[in-house]
């Protein structure tokens, strides 16, 4: 029988709505939603900054939420309004739910996902 030590969602949004992407606050709230929704305890306090803006192409926020179980960590591109999530927990998630969620929440008229068991 096979181990399994947990799941890795990766997500790439589409067409994004331009406004949550650019908004710190709309970000720290899709975090914290988001650590409710897969159950998960934060540790320590969330990292999100706004940099690379002499460069269109890698401007804009990204984050790192390290969570027990493991980490959260995002980039939003404001060039293409486009975002790019990992989320990876030993507890596992119904990766669907997050999907959605997070499509919902981005306002992204397409999403890719890829799940990995590690």
């Amino acid at each position: 029988m096979k181990k399994i030590y947990g799941k890795e969602l990766i997500l790439d949004l589409i067409d994004c709505d331009p406004k949550t992407i650019r908004s710190k606050k709309k970000i720290l709230e899709y975090s914290n939603k988001l650590c409710n929704l897969l159950k998960v305890k934060k540790y320590g306090k969330l990292l999100i900054e706004r940099f690379a803006l002499k460069n269109p192409v890698t401007a804009g926020y990204s984050l790192v939420q390290l969570i027990e179980t493991s980490s959260i960590t995002a980039h939003f591109s404001e060039l293409w309004n486009r975002a790019f999530l990992n989320i990876f927990s030993c507890k596992l998630f119904d990766h669907k739910k997050v999907t959605d969620f997070t499509k919902k929440f981005f306002k992204a008229k397409k999403i890719k996902n890829r799940v990995l068991i590690r």
